[in-house]
């Protein structure tokens, strides 16, 4: 019999299986807004879709994964409020389609270096607009959509049976002002209505023709216009981070229920938040963390997916340099392991299955093997084959070989000042060159005499 995932649903509140239609599972995962470079709180996410999918698929089944790219520019649904991608097109003074596209080929570059599988498509929103046009005039027919006092179409959220389920927002406790939903103009019916098509008024990129006028796209119709054109309507587990449960997500529900007359979306997957130092990521904090900025220092850049697995996708977690270095320390171990049977077949492991099927229980994987690492009534292959299962979803890389980088000539002249500084025990320079070496990378062993490298 097929084991079944079960995954929590941010809907029902509740654990739920994972239903395929004739052995086939349609995921569909919000994707990033191309204007600067997903960090590492966005590839969280990420990441969430790509464990999903390897269970699935090491469950027997059959994975259709559309990914979008919010290529549009829009954060906000106040026409008013700052495009992103506009701002930052004229900081790099490109155009916005290049520098969107710039962006969304450095986004597929940190999915390949966190071994995030490829999704079947990754529709863009800015090749999208007809199909949205499509369904923002299906909605105007259903009477589920109007045309406000300001000739932008809005969507009429009481309209919406069921609204504030996914979120547990009612429309009568929404005050006006709640992010993304706000204008003061009037021009809406009811406060927490929200735009579908917006007119252009002095925009003058990124606006197409519609028949409600030049104008561009609402942030919510984006998602609910791609996921039923390319999963045919049938919507098995939608994922995104937990900040986009309210209101996008909740928008782009009621919309997606209008079009189909039917709940299209099954199961709602959502990951939470990433401090790094015991802080959220934010740019006005100067403490954004990128994987480039990881693969600068030396490191691995799957150590950042193993730290992320070894804790569950549903708790906010705090990632540190000291937990990324020992993740890197860890991968390096597992691979000798590994090493000498990483072309052999490899039996299923029912403690790992269980762990996976059981609301992705990754750190319980972990668990296991750190505890088979030290067993001493393992053999060797043995240890190998629960390794090489277990990364069939964990995703780490475990069958490469470690392939020694060289010391750069600067840091070989490091090396050798320190060491001059050593003899002469001129302990502060010692100390100062010591600091460099470890932020470039190196793992300093000192001796009484000698001092020792290695990356990390």
């Amino acid at each position: 019999m097929l084991t079944r995932l079960k995954l929590y649903d941010t809907k029902s509140r509740q654990s739920i299986e994972v239903k395929d239609r004739d052995g086939l599972v349609h995921i569909y995962c919000c994707g990033p807004t191309v204007y600067r470079p997903a960090h590492i709180g966005n590839l969280r996410t990420f990441l969430l879709a790509d464990l999903i999918r390897k269970t699935l698929e090491l469950t027997g089944l059959r994975v259709k994964l559309v990914q979008n790219i919010t290529d549009v520019g829009h954060m906000s649904e106040d026409v008013n409020q700052e495009d992103k991608v506009l701002s930052q097109s004229a900081r790099e003074k490109i155009d916005p389609l290049t520098l969107a596209r710039k962006y969304e080929q450095l986004f597929h570059e940190d999915l390949a270096l966190l071994n995030i599988a490829k999704a079947e498509r990754y529709p863009r929103a800015s090749e999208s607009i007809l199909l949205m046009h499509e369904i923002i005039q299906a909605l105007l027919e259903k009477n589920h959509a109007y045309i406000g006092n300001d000739g932008c179409v809005y969507f009429d959220a009481k309209s919406s049976v069921g609204y504030g389920q996914l979120s547990g927002n009612r429309l009568d406790a929404l005050k006006p002002g709640h992010r993304y939903e706000y204008t003061e103009d009037g021009a809406k019916r009811f406060h927490a209505d929200w735009a579908l098509w917006k007119l252009a008024s002095n925009r003058t990129e990124m606006i197409w023709e519609s028949p409600w006028g030049l104008g561009f796209p609402g942030w919510h119709i984006e998602c609910t216009a791609m996921s039923l054109e390319y999963l045919d309507e049938k919507i098995d587990v939608h994922v995104g981070g937990i900040d986009l449960r309210f209101p996008h997500h909740e928008n782009e529900r009621a919309q997606t229920h209008a079009i189909t007359g039917v709940e299209t979306i099954n199961l709602w997957s959502h990951g939470e938040h990433l401090l790094f130092e015991g802080r959220k990521m934010s740019k006005s904090a100067n403490n954004v963390l990128l994987l480039e900025d990881v693969v600068a220092r030396g490191v691995d850049p799957l150590s950042i997916r193993l730290v992320l697995l070894e804790n569950r996708y549903r708790t906010q977690m705090n990632l540190t340099w000291d937990a990324i270095l020992s993740a890197h320390a860890t991968l390096k171990r597992w691979r000798s392991v590994v090493g000498p049977f990483n072309a052999i077949a490899v039996p299923d492991n029912d403690e790992v299955l269980a762990a996976l099927t059981s609301d992705l229980d990754t750190p319980h994987v972990i668990s296991i093997l750190r505890r088979a690492e030290k067993d001493p009534t393992l053999t060797q292959l043995q240890r190998a084959e629960l390794f090489l299962y277990a990364d069939k979803v964990l995703g780490l890389g475990l069958e490469r070989e470690e392939v020694l980088k060289p010391l750069t000539e600067h840091l070989a002249q490091l090396l050798n000042q320190r060491q001059i500084a050593r003899n002469e025990k001129n302990w502060k320079e010692s100390d100062r060159l010591r600091e460099i070496l470890e932020n470039s990378g190196l793992i300093i062993k000192d001796s009484a005499i000698t001092q020792e490298w290695q990356w990390r």
